[in-house]
Formats: structure tokens, C-alpha cells, sequence
């Protein structure tokens, strides 16, 4: 399956991730901005990868802090070790059955190189990964959102949802406070 190509419609030079649209795991196109006033952790997740387990995780924490404003978005990528070969269908299947995912997933996507997603470009750019690097390096590589939709903090792969957390938490007790 190719990812999906959607014109690069909003600039790089946008000011929040609410200035981009994505297609759903379903192909629906959805305008980011529907997650206004949220935290979000978005990633590029993979069926395949060492990783891969990081999905349980990734869903309990959507799980216990939903109903607080946050929400996870997944962004399924093949351009590593091609490990996420599956069309939608079997990327929603693997998710749902084997981690019980309920949280939004879209479709497949590249995050580097010339046909590389625009919400990529733009996290690349704003949030820029160790020494300055703007090339995502693996999956499941994570960046976490503030209310307003701008990066806080861009994650290696290894670090898991687990020690995410207390900055989610901590992001959601700032906000919420003022």
C-alpha cells in the first residue's frame, strides 16, 4: 500500500498543528483542529517493529487521561525496515485485536524525504530531534502537544508512554490552571 498523498495545502510555516488536515485510518479526511484544546502525543507507529509493543502503552495512556484532554494520534509509517506493510485494514485489525487501540489512527504516511506528510515537515522543523536532526530516525518516535497545538517536546522511540506521562500530566495540570 502507498500512503496516501494529500497536497501539501498548509505551509510549513504553519502556526499550530490545527492547520492540518490528515485521512483516518478509514480515509476520511479530518482537519486536526477537531482536537482543538487538547494535549496531544502524536507518532508514527508500526506493526512490526521492536517497538511495536509501546501500542498498549500508547493506549492506556489515552485510556486514563482522555476525559482530561488528551489524545493520542497514531500515524501508522512503513519507510523503516518496512514494518508496517499492511493496507487499513489490516493496520485497524492488528491494532484493535491485538491492543485493543481505540484511540485515532490514520492513514499510512511518510514522515521524511520528499513525500513526507506536511504535519511531518512541520514537527520536524518545530521540534527538531537530538543535535539538531530533523530526520525522524525510527517509529514510534513521539511529540507532544500543548492546548494551543504547538510541540512541547519530541521523544526518541525508546522512551516509552510510561515516562511520557508525568509531562502529559504535568502539560494538562499547566493548562488546565490557567
Amino acid at each position: 500500500m502507498t500512503p496516501s498523498r494529500i497536497p501539501q495545502q498548509v505551509s510549513i510555516m504553519s502556526e499550530s498543528i490545527h492547520d492540518f488536515v490528515a485521512r483516518d485510518i478509514h480515509g476520511h479526511e479530518r482537519q486536526l483542529s477537531e482536537w482543538r484544546d487538547q494535549v496531544l502525543l502524536v507518532v508514527n507507529v508500526a506493526s512490526r517493529c521492536g517497538f511495536t509493543p509501546q501500542y498498549r502503552a500508547l493506549q492506556k495512556l489515552y485510556a486514563d487521561h482522555a476525559g482530561k484532554g488528551f489524545t493520542v494520534l497514531g500515524f501508522p509509517c512503513d519507510q523503516f525496515g518496512h514494518q508496517d506493510p499492511g493496507d487499513a485494514d489490516a493496520i485497524l485489525d492488528f491494532c484493535r485485536t491485538r491492543y485493543d487501540v481505540t484511540f485515532p489512527l490514520f492513514e499510512k504516511i511518510h514522515v521524511n524525504g520528499k513525500d513526507a506528510h506536511p504535519l511531518y515537515v512541520w514537527l520536524r522543523r518545530q521540534a527538531p530531534g537530538l543535535l539538531g536532526s530533523g530526520a525522524i530516525k525510527w517509529n514510534f518516535t513521539k511529540f507532544l502537544l500543548d492546548r494551543e497545538g504547538l510541540p512541547v517536546q519530541r521523544y526518541a522511540p525508546a522512551t516509552t508512554p510510561e515516562r511520557i506521562e508525568r509531562d502529559v500530566l504535568a502539560l494538562l495540570e499547566r493548562q488546565t490552571a490557567h
